[in-house]
């Protein structure tokens, strides 16, 4: 079955008793049992709930996975991925890093034991030399938040087999769509399903896919353990984002490139971050790792570096909506220093290149030439003042 069909029938299936097309809404908590312990597969929603159980599936299947989670935010996600460690285990991550997760490693589970190293994957000796042997797991971003870098997956994946060490890559930016990193190597896939998976900015939640049924099941352990489960009607509106996640991606791929090409011709921006650039370092390994294409988040920068105008121009925007969060049919434009990484300190942040006047755009489905006309109208309001 092929990826534009998988996500519309992949591991799914109508309901039984009327033949719904759909999964139904099982708004319930509990269910009845016939006996003590003879039930019919669900007991209480914590542990399994039919509407989440189709939506996990449906993720198994679009990932290639053996298992499927799902859960009430992406944070929630990676929290119960954190839990398969104890104190004193190490952790090996990307060094551009979305800030809730830098903040949940740094605040949450530093201060219990657990130790992280943040390095850039891509200088594979300073990678390698990082191993020890109480480094239990891997984890990597690509596209990374906000500046775009690639993770070679196979490659990584190889390294971790060699040092017996899981690799989990958060894939919410390219989605299953372009890249499918269980098919590299990985073990597990973690998606901030708010994002692309949900599609229309109306649910939060997130999303593991893991591809060894053992490991699938310790993770399902502890998701049942902890609690972080997602309920039956956001299970519902991802499930149903995910039937267009295909063709959305489509024209998400197509606008992505063409306002990454605009910004990198425009006379006010110095630099472009975006991987279907030729100027991009990793355009090579994107042309082979996201196949069909390079996603709809362009970041860049100005030639001025002034955070001023990165505020004027974004506050002069009319189609992208100034907002946090990524990934649905509208256009959104975010300043990272002050909105989505916040949380990671200053002389951090400057040493990996999210500066004052950098502006992250999640670009939507909206026709191309309204969102190049807002573009360029808010560079106008810098021309002119």
């Amino acid at each position: 079955m092929n990826f534009n069909t998988k996500v519309i029938h992949g591991n799914q299936h109508y309901e039984q008793i009327t033949g719904a097309v759909m999964p139904p809404i099982f708004n319930t908590s509990t269910f009845a049992q016939k006996s003590p312990g003879k039930h019919s597969g669900y007991e209480y929603s914590r542990a399994g709930n039919p509407t989440r159980q189709a939506l996990e599936d449906c993720l198994a299947s679009i990932e290639n996975g053996a298992r499927g989670l799902a859960f009430a935010s992406g944070l929630a996600a990676t929290d119960c991925v954190m839990k398969l460690f104890k104190s004193s285990d190490e952790i090996i991550a990307t060094d551009d890093l979305y800030g809730g997760t830098f903040r949940m490693f740094t605040k949450l589970y530093e201060p219990l034991g657990l130790k992280f190293h943040f390095v850039d994957f891509n200088d594979t000796e300073k990678f390698k030399a990082t191993f020890n042997e109480n480094t239990k797991l891997v984890w990597a971003e690509t596209p990374t938040n906000p500046l775009m870098k690639l993770v070679d997956i196979e490659k990584t994946a190889s390294i971790c087999k060699e040092k017996k060490v899981l690799f989990a890559v958060d894939n919410t930016f390219a989605t299953p769509y372009l890249q499918q990193p269980l098919n590299l190597g990985a073990d597990i896939v973690m998606h901030s399903a708010t994002k692309y998976l949900g599609g229309h900015s109306d649910v939060i939640a997130g999303a593991l896919v893991i591809k060894e049924q053992e490991l699938g099941e310790k993770l399902h352990f502890l998701q049942f353990a902890s609690g972080g489960i997602l309920g039956p009607n956001d299970s519902y509106l991802v499930l149903r984002g995910i039937k267009t996640l295909a063709i959305r991606m489509e024209r998400h791929c197509e606008n992505g490139e063409k306002v990454a090409e605009y910004l990198n011709e425009h006379p006010l921006v110095k630099h472009v971050y975006f991987p279907g650039l030729q100027t991009h370092p990793n355009f090579s390994l994107a042309q082979k790792q996201m196949h069909k294409g390079f996603g709809g988040m362009v970041s860049f920068t100005f030639k001025s570096n002034k955070k001023e105008d990165a505020i004027t121009f974004l506050e002069n925007l009319k189609i992208f909506t100034l907002a946090e969060s990524l990934g649905g049919v509208e256009s959104l434009a975010n300043h990272p220093t002050l909105m989505t990484h916040a949380s990671i300190p200053e002389k951090r942040r400057l040493e990996q290149g999210i500066t004052d006047d950098l502006i992250r755009l999640s670009v939507g489905i909206e026709d191309i030439n309204d969102l190049l006309n807002d573009l360029s109208q808010a560079f106008n309001t810098l021309i002119n003042k």
